[in-house]
């Protein structure tokens, strides 16, 4: 017995609360359930302990509803449940669950809420355990929280209680099998052909870069475009904290960071990674993001040697990032002045790639900004490219607003 998939029909509040107490009646037979692997005995069993189920319970119901019953049950029997069909849609980038009975899809850049649940919290908790039991982690009260990867690629978030106070909840960013070209972009619209022309050539050159953009901005498939453009003959080594860049490249070492034990030892952290990196003889480090103490580390590797290194940074603008920076290596521990961390930065960086996603969903490059230098302690930097509609240009200041300012300005370099 075949049961096919059927995305446009979802089941009612009654049929999902007969879902709840035919799974409770299913788990309570787990002895007798059939093996993994064993999909055609797996499918009469279950099919036979339904139609039993409510054949005996006198539940009117028809054909259609029955085998999607099934369908869902052998799904939460042997896979993840709801989130199976969700998880085999290539067309979802985000799969977010927040408690047994919301759970909400990200697909084509627009979050929507889906008609599909679990059965209750305890369900969900099943579920999540599931998807981390094969790759060797655990959530539970001592460990509440969990960041893992799937061996497709996908990262997994977990978040349980009692820090999740509405129930368990899950966060998976899918990664698309078939990773997105310089070409998608163009017809995504992300860049136009003076983008991609611009920032091609600075991989070339063997710019340092900074892919800076909020969560979901597309920072990581920008970043894996511009790794397309470095040549074959070059060594490229990428530090990540769940490995999610998909190189197309002949040369890569990939390294993922560790994290701290149940007793809290054995973390090995981007810092130590980016460190030992520098003993590999690369001839780029791609660093998947910045959020820690490596930033002082990765400054270092961009500034001696290993020109045309990238990596992510969540900021909402170039000016933002480089702040961000500082901030970073203000609470790894550096002492020096801010003059001279400044220095640092500027000489160590050539341009920040700033992306971001529009209203309508679209990810798209909104900033392409070079950092140039000091001058008397400020930032001195040179817009490339911007993005930016006129009727988004608005005069921050109160005062200013009143003034008559012209939208259209040269872009110029300027002094922060």
């Amino acid at each position: 017995m075949r049961l096919k998939s059927d995305p446009v029909f979802n089941l009612s509040e009654e049929l999902q609360d007969l879902k709840g107490k035919l799974h409770r009646h299913l788990l309570d037979q787990a002895d007798s359930l059939p093996a993994n692997g064993e999909d055609e005995r797996l499918n009469r069993f279950v099919w036979e302990k339904v139609t039993q189920y409510i054949r005996t319970s006198h539940i009117a119901i028809n054909q259609r509803e029955i085998e999607r019953l099934v369908k869902d049950l052998i799904d939460e029997l042997t896979g993840f449940g709801p989130i199976d069909a969700l998880l085999r849609d290539d067309k979802i980038s985000d799969i977010l669950v927040n408690g047994p009975f919301h759970i909400y899809i990200e697909r084509n850049g627009r979050l929507e809420k889906s008609d599909l649940r679990f059965i209750d919290n305890a369900h969900l908790l099943r579920v999540i355990r599931r998807i981390l039991a094969p790759l060797g982690r655990r959530v539970d009260e001592s460990s509440p929280m969990v960041d893992a990867r799937l061996p497709n690629g996908s990262r997994v978030n977990a978040v349980i209680p009692p820090l999740a106070i509405d129930g368990a909840c899950l966060s998976i960013r899918k990664f698309r099998k078939e990773p997105l070209t310089a070409a998608d972009l163009l017809a995504y619209g992300t860049w136009d052909d003076d983008t991609l022309a611009l920032l091609r050539q600075a991989v070339h050159a063997r710019c340092n870069m900074l892919v800076a953009g909020s969560t979901g901005a597309g920072k990581t498939t920008l970043l894996n475009v511009l790794s397309s453009f470095i040549g074959p003959d070059e060594r490229l080594i990428t530090i990540e904290d769940a490995a999610e860049l998909n190189l197309r490249h002949p040369h890569v070492v990939r390294l993922e960071t560790r994290p701290a034990g149940i007793e809290g030892g054995c973390e090995v952290a981007a810092r130590d990674l980016v460190r030992n990196a520098l003993r590999m003889r690369p001839d780029r480090i791609i660093l998947g993001e910045i959020r820690g103490g490596e930033v002082l580390d990765m400054l270092q590797a961009m500034n001696t040697g290993h020109d045309g290194s990238m990596a992510t940074l969540h900021a909402n603008s170039p000016r933002d990032a480089l702040s961000r920076l500082e901030l970073l290596a203000g609470f790894a521990g550096y002492n020096g002045s801010e003059n001279t961390l400044r220095q640092q930065i500027a000489s160590s960086l050539d341009l920040i790639v700033h992306i971001g996603r529009l209203r309508d969903g679209q990810r798209r490059v909104l900033t392409v900004e070079e950092v140039v230098d000091v001058a008397e302690g400020h930032y001195v930097t040179q817009s490339l490219y911007r993005h930016e509609p006129l009727s988004r240009l608005r005069p921050k200041s109160a005062k200013l607003a009143q003034c008559s300012v012209d939208p259209i300005l040269p872009l110029r370099g300027y002094a922060r």
